[in-house]
Parts: C-alpha cells; sequence; structure tokens
C-alpha cells in the first residue's frame, strides 16, 4: 500500500492546505530524497541496476509540484505577516541564499531554471533518446548473438533467457528515460510560471486585500516567492543532474568515482604537463601567482606519488600462491553433468573457435546442427567446446557421453588436400589422411591451394575438417543423439501445429520410452524421421494391436517406404539392387522361424560364406556407383540389416514391401547364386 498512499499524499497536498512546519518537513524530505537520488546514480554500476528511476523522477516532479501548489497557497494567505509566514526554510532561501535581496534571488532563481532546462534536462532527454533508438536498432543483432552462443554450447538457457530480458529492460529504460525527462522541463517551465503568478497575486492581495504599500508588499511577497522557487529548483537540479549521469553511463564494474579517478587521473603524464602549464601561468606578471603555483605543486606531487607507486608494484614479488587451511567440504556441485557432444581442442586451435580471431568454427557447427535437423528430423544437442591442454597442440576429439567417438589433427592457417582417387601428383607437406573418410591426403601450405586444386586434389581449410569429421560422427549416432528430452521437444514442437496428433498418440497409446525406442530404430538404419505426421498416424493406428518396437518399427518403415527408396534412388531413376538367391533367402527364412532374429542360430560356414558374398556384391555395386542396398523378404530383413551391417555400415537392407508399385526394379547381383 505504501506506494498508492504516497502517490495519495502528494495529490492531497494540492488541495489540502498545510501549516508552515508540514511545509518545512516536506521541503527537507524533498531535499534529502534529492540527495539519495544522487547518491544512487553515483554508485550505480550499471543503468538497469536503477531501472525504477524514470518512476522516480515522476514521483519527485510531482511531489515538488504539490509543495509549489501548498507554499503558494500559504504565501499567499498569510504573507502580509512577514518573511516566515511559509516556513522556516523557505526564509532561510530567501534571506540567506541571496541575502534578502529579491532582486539578485529574481536573477539566480532564473539561471538556475536556464540550467536545469536548457542544458542538463534537455542533454539528458537527448541521450535517452538516441540511447533508445540505438538500443531498439542493436535488439535484432543482440538477439542474434544470443542465440548463436546459445548454440555453440557456450551459454545454457537460463543464461540466455536472462540476456534477453536484459536487452529488452534495456530498450524499456531508456524509452522511459525519453519520457521522463519531459517531466523536468514541464517542471522547469511551471516554476517559471507559478512564480510570475505568485509575485503578482502576491502583489495584488497585499496592497488590496491587506492594505500594504507596494514596496512592502513587493519585498514581502517576491522574497517568500524567490524562496519558494528555490527550495523547489534546486532539488530539480539535483535530480536532473542524476539522470544525465544515470543515461550517460557505460556500463562497467565500477561507479562513477572509480571510473573517474581510474580513467581521468590515472596518467601521470598528464598531470604533469599541466602542472607545468599552470606554472608557467602562474610566472606570467600580473596573474595571481599563489593560486596557480599551489594547484601547479598539487598536481605535481599527485603526479610524483603515481610514479612511485607504479614503480614499487613493478619491483614487487609476485605473491606466493598458499595453501588453503581446511580444504572445502565436498558437495553436489562438484558432480558436472556429461556433455552429449562434446569437442575439445589443443591451443594451438583455439583460433578456430575465438571470434575475436576471425575463428568461424562455432558458426559451421551451428550450420551443421542446422542441416542435421534438416535432413533428419529432430536437433541434436549443442556441441560443447573446451580446450584441452593435455592435446596435442594441433589435435582434438569429438566425444559422445564422455567417450571419444573420432579424434584427429588440424593446423589452422593450412589446407588439407584430400586424394579422391585419381590423383598422381605428389605435393610437399605433411602426409596424413582424411579424419572422416580415411581418404589419403596431405596437408599443405596456403600458397599450394590452387595447385593442389589444378590437380584434382580436394582441398579444405581447418575448420572444414573438424566440422565435416563432426558432420559424419553425428549422422553415424544419429539414434543415440536422440535422447528423451530431444523427443520431447520434437514432440512439443510438432504439437503446436497438430496438438491431437500427439495427444491421441502419446501417453494414451504408446509410452514415450516406446516412441525413442521406434525412432532409434529408424535412425540406426539411417531413416530420416522428417514425415512425423506418418510415422504418427501409423502409429495411432496399430499401437493398439501391438507395443513391440520392432514390430512397430516394420510397420511404419512400409508406411515409409517411397521416402526409404527416395534416399538411396531418386524418383523416376530405376532400382538397381542386390538381391539374395530363393535357396538362400529359404534358409534364413528358417532361421528366423527358429528364433534367430540376431542371426545367433545362423551357421558359422553359413555366415562366413553370406558375408564374403555380400561384401564382393558391395563392392562390386561400388564400383558401379550405385547404391549398396540389398532387397530381401521382409521377414528376414531385420536379421541381414543387423548381422551385415556390422561389416558394411553403408549397406541399406529393404524389404519388397517397402518398395512402391510404381517403381522398377532390377537386380544387378545375386549373392548365394554359386552355392
Amino acid at each position: 500500500m505504501a506506494g498508492p498512499v504516497l502517490i495519495i499524499m502528494i495529490l492531497g497536498m494540492m488541495v489540502m492546505p498545510l501549516p508552515p512546519f508540514i511545509l518545512d518537513v516536506l521541503f527537507t524530505f524533498n531535499i534529502a530524497l534529492a540527495i539519495i537520488v544522487l547518491m544512487v546514480s553515483l554508485y550505480t554500476k550499471n543503468p538497469l541496476d536503477f531501472a525504477v528511476f524514470p518512476t522516480v523522477l515522476l514521483i519527485t516532479t510531482l511531489l515538488r509540484l504539490s509543495l509549489n501548489v501548498a507554499s503558494t497557497r500559504v504565501v499567499l494567505l498569510e504573507g502580509h505577516t512577514g518573511p516566515d509566514a511559509a516556513g522556516k526554510v523557505i526564509e532561510a532561501f530567501g534571506h540567506f541564499l541571496v541575502g534578502g535581496n529579491y532582486a539578485v534571488g529574481l536573477v539566480v532563481f532564473i539561471i538556475l531554471v536556464v540550467i536545469n532546462f536548457v542544458v542538463i534536462t534537455k542533454g539528458a532527454g537527448r541521450i535517452a533518446e538516441v540511447s533508445a533508438r540505438f538500443t531498439l536498432d542493436a535488439m535484432p543483432g543482440k538477439q542474434m548473438a544470443i542465440d548463436a552462443d546459445l548454440n555453440a554450447g557456450l551459454i545454457g538457457e537460463d543464461e540466455a533467457r536472462n540476456r534477453r530480458e536484459t536487452i529488452s529492460k534495456e530498450a524499456d529504460f531508456y524509452g522511459s528515460m525519453d519520457g521522463a525527462s519531459k517531466f523536468v522541463r514541464g517542471d522547469a517551465i511551471a516554476g517559471v510560471m507559478v512564480m510570475l503568478i505568485t509575485i503578482i497575486g502576491g502583489l495584488i492581495v497585499g496592497m488590496l486585500q491587506h492594505d500594504l504599500d507596494l514596496d512592502t508588499a513587493a519585498r514581502n511577497y517576491t522574497l517568500l516567492t524567490i524562496g519558494d522557487g528555490l527550495v523547489a529548483q534546486i532539488p530539480a537540479l539535483v535530480i536532473s543532474t542524476a539522470a544525465g549521469l544515470v543515461v550517460s553511463r557505460v556500463t562497467t564494474d565500477e561507479d562513477l568515482g572509480e571510473q573517474v579517478l581510474g580513467q581521468l587521473f590515472n596518467q601521470p603524464q598528464v598531470l604533469i604537463i599541466t602542472a607545468g602549464i599552470l606554472g608557467i601561468m602562474g610566472l606570467v606578471p600580473g596573474m595571481p601567482h599563489f593560486v596557480f603555483l599551489l594547484l601547479a605543486t598539487i598536481l605535481g606531487l599527485g603526479a610524483y606519488f603515481m610514479l612511485s607507486r607504479a614503480a614499487v608494484v613493478e619491483t614487487a614479488p609476485a605473491p606466493t600462491e598458499t595453501l588453503p587451511v581446511e580444504s572445502q567440504d565436498a558437495s553436489w556441485h562438484d558432480v558436472t553433468p556429461t556433455d552429449t557432444l562434446g569437442l575439445e581442442v589443443g591451443y594451438r586451435l583455439i583460433p578456430l573457435v575465438d571470434k575475436v580471431q576471425q575463428g568461424d568454427l562455432l558458426k559451421r557447427i551451428n550450420g551443421i546442427r542446422r542441416k542435421f535437423a534438416q535432413e533428419l528430423g529432430f536437433l541434436p544437442p549443442v556441441v560443447h567446446i573446451r580446450d584441452n591442454l593435455e592435446l596435442r597442440p594441433n589435435a582434438y576429439r569429438i566425444t559422445l557421453k564422455g567417450c571419444v567417438i573420432g579424434q584427429g589433427e588440424s593446423y589452422s592457417g593450412m589446407y588439407l588436400a584430400i586424394n579422391p582417387g585419381r590423383v598422381t601428383l605428389t605435393l610437399p607437406g605433411t602426409v596424413t589422411s582424411d579424419p572422416a573418410f580415411g581418404l589419403p591426403a596431405v596437408w599443405i601450405e596456403a600458397s599450394l591451394r590452387e595447385q593442389a586444386q589444378t590437380n584434382g586434389y580436394t582441398v579444405v581449410d581447418a575448420s572444414t575438417v573438424v566440422t565435416t569429421h563432426i558432420n559424419h560422427l553425428i549422422h553415424m549416432h544419429a539414434a543415440e543423439l536422440l535422447g528423451r528430452q530431444e523427443l520431447q521437444q520434437l514432440l512439443d514442437h510438432l504439437s503446436v501445429q497438430s496438438p491431437k496428433l500427439v495427444e491421441d498418440l502419446i501417453p494414451k497409446l504408446l509410452s514415450l520410452s516406446t516412441m525413442q525406442k521406434i525412432l532409434q530404430n529408424l535412425l540406426d538404419e539411417s531413416v530420416h524421421i522428417r514425415d512425423m505426421r506418418t510415422i504418427i498416424d501409423t502409429l495411432t493406428e496399430h499401437a493398439a494391436q501391438t507395443q513391440d518396437a520392432t514390430e512397430l518399427t516394420a510397420i511404419i518403415r512400409t508406411a515409409l517406404g517411397r521416402a526409404i527408396v527416395e534416399q538411396n534412388f531418386p524418383a523416376g531413376s530405376e532400382i538397381q539392387t542386390m538381391s539374395l538367391h530363393h535357396e538362400l533367402e529359404n534358409i534364413l527364412i528358417q532361421v528366423v522361424q527358429t528364433g534367430g532374429k540376431e542371426g545367433a542360430g545362423m551357421e558359422p560356414g553359413l555366415a562366413d560364406t553370406l558375408l564374403k558374398e555380400a561384401t564382393l556384391a558391395a563392392q562390386q555395386q561400388e564400383k558401379l556407383g550405385l547404391p549398396i542396398v540389398l532387397l530381401v523378404p521382409g521377414t528376414i530383413r531385420l536379421l541381414l540389416s543387423r548381422f551385415l551391417r556390422r561389416a558394411l555400415p553403408q549397406l541399406s537392407v529393404l524389404s519388397h514391401s517397402e518398395i512402391p508399385d510404381n517403381r522398377k526394379i532390377k537386380v544387378t547381383s545375386i549373392i548365394g547364386g554359386n552355392k
């Protein structure tokens, strides 16, 4: 209730008569409040730390106007009784500050109003206006920077949310300050008008109602009015100064005093030159020698002490590190969560991730995540990047849930020339292999880049080497990257457009864990999950009959058959695939029927023969420039996929039910035809 009560009391002063003693208390409170606001603005390090200032500015302005109205009423009613009619504070300002001379008081009052209105308030309002405009213009860029840091893993969700709120508050603050400064300008204008009206009204009341002569009426009412104006304008000037200090501050970790002392008086050379100039001026005949020489001496001594202190700091021995007397107890803060995806780099690769050094690795990794989401249908976790001094200077390693899944070396400022297999020219450099695909390569200087490209090499820079490796690995481990959190985010994203679609399936018909297992089965065989509508529709239709993730995965593969085929063979092209001999198919069907879904029931000789012939057929398929695809009956598709993909990870095993009716099939080789 403090806020509403305060506002009501301030408004009530405009209509309710107040005795002189209460006016003294309120005028003193107004001065104290202005000093408090000024001190807070001096010790504020960030403008947003005093975000309530526009409201305080309005309240103090309203308080001064209310006091003006209340004091004007008392001056006009009791001004004929003497200079203390409106209280001791107004009397003191009217006599002590201006010596009882109303002409001097009038001049001082006008000067204060001009300083407040023309200089301080106008300047502070202009700064607030420009700051508000620039803050609004910079908001999109700041938001993009926050999103980039969030995607790169440099900050978390909570910190990103706090930064966005800070940006929004900055725009609101400077916009409010721009409007609040108009209150102070209006207060200055109102002060002049109130003074003129009070003087004219006092002369009329004193001469006509109280039979005072012109000189007595002018002296009494003018001095009271001048005192009233000064006691209001001085706090107004203080508040305006505080407003200018707040909006003109640059955000740092120091208050205004530390900034001024640290930036204005931190150069002893400046003090020495200034002291020399003042000393020369003090020796000029006719100048006040004592004042100039005194200030020159003070500045010279200040420079001397600054130089002496700097010399002591340079010669002081480095402090030795002391061991803590008592180690802190272990806590849950010592348990750090494992990053789902991580990139550790040696110290020579730090420029690749440092924006200050024009490193673009963070931007490229963000692009990889965006491309991954477009291709596979879900957003992978953020890649957290750290430097690791235990690695070799140019080495890096990629981790998945704390385990290393890939590593290599990259040389900042050099290029990797990859031999695609048709290059005969040998380039000078460090011979190595492409960390992503194992192709022969060589690290070369930038001057050899064009020569390498001319001779058929594929040339990439250091950042591309790392990002290509990351891209290859996250596609290989896509199934492991789809955790419960990522799946929930995917479903939440889908429920925005089709809320009923998700609501009817989870958790009514299918649990979230079963849904995760099904999608992981698809991703494990390089099947994208972009078409979530078809996946959810199919699960909604069949989840009531079975909850087995393997069976539901097979049903979904059939529903996604067109998309699965187009991943390997573009629309309209002929499906050129490998196949099994019918006798081998019958044997494998019997293996599945006896419970050998994982291939455990397969005879060792049969398994060895099947693996050898599948490898030969895959090599032949690769020589023809065709995708390595095997077409089999649906009952043995899972068996062959799990068995053969261990040795042939690039192999795709499709069932007959997954092939659309309008696609033509051509068998390029038959596995087991010679057995």
